[in-house]
């Protein structure tokens, strides 16, 4: 189709001509040393086990103020996910990806305060389906229009548009944006605790990010993958690249709206600074800290940025210079981020040379 065509939107898969006779042998997807071993499962999978023993059991050992940064980190580990779905697994990158943000956090604030009597999960349900209507034709237009850094700013360019059309929203408090949001029920259970939220917000982070987790590890996902490694030869193979770029972005946005409807009734304030280019390089900081081209990245990225500002939060001007002394020296120096030095030095403590578990899946890191 040509530029402007908008058949493929719903042509049918086709292989290319000459495809059947040809049928290219497929190239093995690069692991790292010790990735195929069976028992290198075993270590992920405890750590996992901890890190969600840990997340249950918070609010009955940590204070209030930590109880808050972990509400922060679920926050910015669903957005960061959302982020890294386009530039991890189908290699396209968004520099305003807050503007998707911006939408939901906005539409949960309005609704909260407005429309007190909703239920809380159609709020978040309604902020995912705006930002996905509003991301169908921003991604027709700009997937087929732009690729690469031409496609970064262009995002980054419509993140800036909406930033300034808020702060012209007398609806949306213009520069001040909304305060006061009330904090929701559920199940008609009383949220206005951040105990009772902290446990809410866990919930909905955890069925987001399963979502997500089905999505990367499935056949979809495997055709991004395809498409980011060599996208001629997906569209040799019959898959249509810009309809499959189109879904990665449409749910990408989806998934940053909800983080940002989840993040609204959380600080109670919502402001145009939720556009800003700050908040777009949020989930970008958190997903190269952790790990690009693996799924648990941005959760661990966003978790060390955390730890690192709350541990520094009474050095005055040295907590910025001290999380971007560990990221440039992650990015020199482990490019595969903190999960690549993870599975390093799993690699290091197990034996080599098993066959991997049937099912096991094997994520691909640079």
């Amino acid at each position: 189709p040509g530029t402007w065509s908008f058949r493929w939107l719903w042509q049918r898969r086709q292989r290319a001509p000459g495809a059947e006779r040809a049928s290219p042998a497929r190239d093995p997807v690069a692991v790292p040393a010790g990735a195929q071993d069976a028992g290198a499962a075993r270590p992920n999978l405890l750590l996992l086990l901890a890190a969600a023993a840990a997340l249950v059991s918070l609010p009955f050992w940590a204070s209030p103020g930590v109880i808050f940064v972990a509400c922060l980190v679920l926050v910015s580990t669903v957005f960061g996910m959302s982020w890294n779905l386009l530039f991890g697994f189908a290699g396209t990158a968004s520099f305003g990806h807050a503007a998707f943000f911006a939408i939901g956090a906005y539409l949960s604030a309005w609704m909260l305060k407005t429309l007190p009597g909703v239920p809380f999960p159609l709020v978040l349900i309604g902020a995912a389906a705006l930002s996905a209507v509003v991301a169908l034709p921003v991604g027709i237009v700009a997937l087929r229009r732009a690729t690469g850094v031409q496609l970064a700013i262009l995002t980054l360019a419509l993140a800036e548009v909406l930033r300034v059309l808020i702060s012209y929203s007398r609806s949306l408090g213009r520069d001040e944006g909304l305060s006061a949001i009330p904090r929701p029920t559920f199940a008609g259970m009383s949220l206005v605790s951040d105990t009772a939220y902290y446990f809410f917000l866990v919930g909905a982070s955890a069925v987001v990010i399963a979502g997500l987790w089905a999505v990367i590890h499935g056949s979809y996902g495997r055709s991004l993958r395809a498409i980011r490694q060599d996208a001629q030869r997906a569209r040799f193979l019959g898959i249509n690249v810009d309809r499959m770029l189109l879904g990665a972005f449409i749910l990408s946005a989806a998934a940053a709206a909800f983080a940002g409807a989840l993040a609204a009734p959380l600080s109670q304030i919502v402001s145009p600074a939720a556009a800003a280019v700050a908040r777009s390089t949020e989930p970008m900081l958190n997903t190269l800290l952790g790990g690009a081209h693996s799924f648990w990245g941005p959760a661990l990225g966003a978790a060390i940025f955390a730890g690192i500002g709350y541990g520094t939060r009474t050095l005055a001007g040295l907590s910025e210079l001290i999380s971007g002394g560990i990221l440039l020296a992650v990015v020199l120096l482990a490019p595969a981020g903190a999960v690549g030095l993870w599975h390093r030095a799993v690699a290091l403590i197990r034996p080599r040379g098993r066959d991997a578990a049937p099912g096991d899946v094997v994520e691909e890191r640079r």
